[in-house]
């Protein structure tokens, strides 16, 4: 298995733009590839934008983002936008995104995957892409219902303890989600003991991305 490193050194900063349409995505796709990246060699910036998140989403959707981006500079916006209805938001979110293309050039930049059985995420996907053209896009995937898990091609390994971390914070933020019967420990790390294994993680945990196009330099 080929392995690569992703990262600067020196004054400049990793430039990271993370999407996400609800309140949680970004924590349950990437939060343990962030987490890992942040005990790297490299300074990090984040652009933070969660789209539908109002009232009390709002708020653990900021206070996830503090806690995955601790000690980092960051901008984070979170938008308003009816759950559900993204796809009839779609004129103003387009013209949201193209304030975020004058805005930052990101060096990566994590989204929905393209094949989400959720049209909001699948729209978020669609507009980075349509937007972002020449920049490193990696695309994290979310449980759910619908049963659309597909197989990724891009494996992060996850540090000890970093797994069990991430899914304490997911759970800590997002208070409001505790109820809901997927929301739990047992899924969030089972998720990752599934990657873990795939890609043959010494700490037995990996997150997974789609990668659509990649250039090797």
């Amino acid at each position: 298995m080929m392995k690569l490193s992703l990262g600067k050194k020196g004054a400049e900063p990793l430039t990271i733009l993370c999407l996400g349409a609800h309140s949680d995505d970004i924590e349950i796709g990437c939060g343990g590839t962030l987490l890992q990246l942040r005990q790297g060699d490299a300074k990090l910036k984040f652009h933070w934008v969660v789209f539908s998140a109002a009232g009390k989403r709002g708020e653990e959707a900021r206070k996830a983002a503090e806690l995955f981006t601790t000690g980092c500079d960051k901008e984070v916006f979170v938008k308003e936008y009816r759950d559900g209805f993204l796809p009839y938001s779609g004129v103003q979110i387009k013209e949201f995104f193209e304030v975020l293309k004058d805005r930052v050039n990101p060096d990566l930049i994590f989204t929905h995957w393209q094949g989400d059985a959720h049209q909001d995420h699948r729209l978020i996907c669609e507009l980075t892409w349509n937007t972002f053209r020449n920049h490193l896009i990696l695309e994290y995937e979310i449980p759910k219902y619908d049963g659309d898990m597909g197989r990724p091609s891009i494996f992060v390994p996850l540090e000890a303890p970093l797994p069990d971390r991430k899914v304490s914070y997911v759970i800590e933020a997002f208070e409001s989600q505790r109820g809901k019967p997927w929301f739990d420990r047992e899924l969030f790390m089972g998720m990752m003991r599934i990657r873990g294994m795939e890609s043959n993680s010494g700490s037995g945990y990996a997150e997974a991305f789609h990668g659509r196009k990649l250039v090797v330099q």
